[in-house]
C-alpha cells in the first residue's frame, strides 16, 4: 500500500471558518474534508486544504475586496475559481472584520438563479 497523501487543513484556519459560519443562523457548514457553504445550489465559500479561504462575490465587491486587501485569484486544483477572491489569512482570523464580507458573499449567492 502507498503512503496516504491526505492533507489536513490547519486547525487555526478551520476553527476560524467554523466560528465565522456559526455567526449566521441560516448558513450551514458543509463538507467533511473540504468545508464549504452554499445556498440555492450555489457554493459561496470554500476552505481549501491549504487553509486558504475563497469567497464568491459580485463583480463590484470583488473589485473593492481586491483593492482593499491586495487579494488575488482563488485557485483550487490548479484552476481559478470564477467570481471568487482569495481571503488573506489575517482577515480570515479576524472574525469581526470578516463577517461583513461573508454576508456579502451569502447575499450574492442568494441573488443567483437557484440550481
Amino acid at each position: 500500500m502507498g503512503k496516504s497523501t491526505r492533507v489536513e487543513i490547519p486547525d487555526q484556519q478551520l476553527a476560524a471558518f467554523d466560528h465565522l459560519v456559526e455567526r449566521f443562523a441560516d448558513i450551514e457548514r458543509k463538507g467533511k474534508t473540504s468545508p464549504y457553504t452554499s445556498v440555492n445550489g450555489h457554493m459561496f465559500s470554500l476552505l481549501g486544504k491549504d487553509g486558504v479561504l475563497g469567497i464568491r462575490l459580485s463583480k463590484a465587491d470583488q473589485a473593492t475586496f481586491r483593492a482593499q486587501y491586495e487579494s488575488g485569484d482563488f485557485i483550487q486544483h490548479g484552476a481559478v475559481m470564477r467570481d471568487y477572491v482569495k481571503v488573506p489569512d489575517d482577515l480570515l482570523l479576524d472574525i469581526t472584520a470578516m463577517v461583513p464580507w461573508f454576508e456579502k458573499s451569502h447575499q450574492h449567492a442568494q441573488s443567483l438563479k437557484p440550481k
